[in-house]
């Protein structure tokens, strides 16, 4: 295992994957055709995996399926960081972390628990009580529920160790910026909103360094170009790919709710990969809504 320092450190350092989860034809688990997915991305740089997680629908599979998955990267990456999707309520979050980490992971990425509000202290006590769990790495998603403040955040920095990434998907660059000014290079700072390379140059500002890519599981080339132009702060180069590629997608995406994730495995199946359906409640584009993505990405690798 990674250890939680050198992980923020390497994840800093460059695009992560957000790569989906293919199901068989009994909607089980294709980990073959995932391992298959995951050799076809390797020739790419990135700084990690995140599997099971929000592209990779974590909200759609059970505990033991996200332990295969882990192995299942594990296995085809070996040398790969590694950080798994885990989230619901503190005791199942908890139990979910150490089989995740037993299973090879490196780190997880926290994502929020599920349908009630809560107030700062119980979403601070439920991180705690998560990060004391395991000895692996944790990434804060403020996202839906669960959205931590920068005092919050801070007094866990002090009291967790092991909490080492933050990842906004709120789009609240308030929250955000108080965060990084507050917290300096404690954490890594990664982008987390939907098809984030529309809002990555906006986030930059606010001091967040890098984010994962969902289009990366079917044009790698055109994420780690955008990646690059992000990085050296080429605006022209960003603003080109955003009217060529990334806002034509944002609109098939936008034509149903959920589809921030299917269009993403419409894609992936598309460059001839086994995907299988999304799991419900999200549903998989029309025939039409195919084509439309089909004729977008034959340009683009």
């Amino acid at each position: 295992m990674i250890s939680p320092t050198d992980l923020r450190d390497i994840i800093r350092s460059g695009l992560l994957s957000f790569p989906v989860t293919p199901f068989d034809a009994d909607d089980a688990f294709n980990p073959k055709a995932f391992a298959a997915h995951l050799e076809w991305l390797s020739p790419h740089k990135i700084a990690g995996l995140i599997v099971a997680g929000g592209t990779g629908e974590l909200f759609s599979l059970t505990p033991g399926e996200v332990v295969e998955v882990v192995r299942t990267a594990r296995a085809a990456q070996p040398g790969q960081p590694v950080i798994a999707g885990c989230g619901y309520g503190t005791k199942l979050a908890c139990e979910m972390a150490q089989a995740i980490e037993d299973a090879g992971a490196d780190g997880i990425l926290l994502l929020p628990h599920y349908l009630i509000g809560a107030p700062q202290a119980g979403i601070e006590a439920h991180i705690r009580t998560v990060c004391k769990a395991t000895n692996m790495g944790v990434i804060v998603y403020n996202r839906g529920q669960s959205v931590v403040s920068a005092d919050t955040l801070a007094r866990l920095a002090d009291d967790c160790p092991n909490l080492i990434g933050f990842k906004d998907g709120t789009g609240d660059i308030d929250t955000v910026k108080r965060i990084t000014v507050g917290l300096g290079d404690r954490l890594a700072y990664i982008g987390g909103m939907p098809t984030h390379e529309l809002f990555a140059q906006a986030f930059r500002g606010a001091g967040v360094d890098t984010y994962s890519s969902a289009v990366f599981n079917f044009v790698p080339e055109t994420a780690l170009a955008f990646h690059k132009a992000f990085k050296a702060g080429d605006d022209a180069a960003c603003n080109n790919m955003l009217r060529d590629f990334y806002y034509p997608f944002a609109k098939i995406r936008d034509r149903q709710t959920g589809y921030a994730v299917s269009a993403i495995k419409a894609g992936v199946a598309l460059k001839g990969f086994e995907t299988g359906p999304v799991r419900p409640p999200l549903t998989d584009l029309t025939d039409e809504e195919r084509q439309m993505l089909k004729t977008l990405i034959s340009g683009f690798r």
